[in-house]
């Protein structure tokens, strides 16, 4: 796995519809701009070399580092892939939904529930906006939210951007009622 680059964001909300947000909610973003396992070679039938190759070492580098940035245990999570402009949406898809890469984030977050995921191909610099769902209950309202991202120079062409994203927390202010509550 070649690493160009790894690229932390943290947010933090201190008010939300003009009220405190006690204590402030906070959102963590690492991603890293890897080189296509898949790049220049064509079409690629087989895609499990490049995963085996991939997928498992991405997910030990980034889980730890995204809770190590969030700096709280997390409630909800996400990840994504954005594959520059000479690769396949699959070759994203590839690396983020294995059990190889997404078991390294549910272990060191205690959570249970499926990855909530976005991948798409495109432009370095585009904007990308990772969706979150409760770490062990994905009905859980007040946690589906998303988190923007974007890096400038990446993707590459020949790149892949893949990050995990952590809250601390649901949505500021939430006020939706239970799910349950419709049922």
């Amino acid at each position: 796995m070649n690493v160009r680059k790894i690229v932390t964001t943290v947010e933090e909300v201190r008010t939300e519809g003009g009220r405190e947000v006690t204590p402030a909610a906070r959102v963590a973003v690492v991603a890293a701009v890897i080189e296509n396992p898949w790049a220049g070679q064509g079409f690629v039938e087989d895609l499990a070399p490049g995963i085996d190759a991939t997928a498992s070492d991405l997910g030990a580098l980034l889980a730890p580092a995204v809770l190590d940035a969030l700096g709280a245990p997390a409630e909800a999570y996400g990840k994504a892939a954005i594959v520059g402009l000479d690769g396949e949406i699959e070759h994203g898809s590839a690396l983020i939904h294995t059990l190889k890469f997404g078991d390294h984030f549910r272990k060191a977050a205690n959570a249970t529930t499926l990855l909530p995921a976005v991948e798409k191909r495109a432009d370095a610099g585009t904007v990308f906006d990772i969706p979150l769902k409760h770490i062990t209950d994905a009905t859980i309202r007040s946690h589906h939210q998303t988190v923007e991202a974007r890096i400038g120079d990446a993707p590459r062409p020949g790149e892949i951007v893949v990050a995990l994203a952590a809250a601390a927390q649901g949505r500021p202010q939430q006020r939706l009622a239970a799910l349950s509550t419709e049922q």
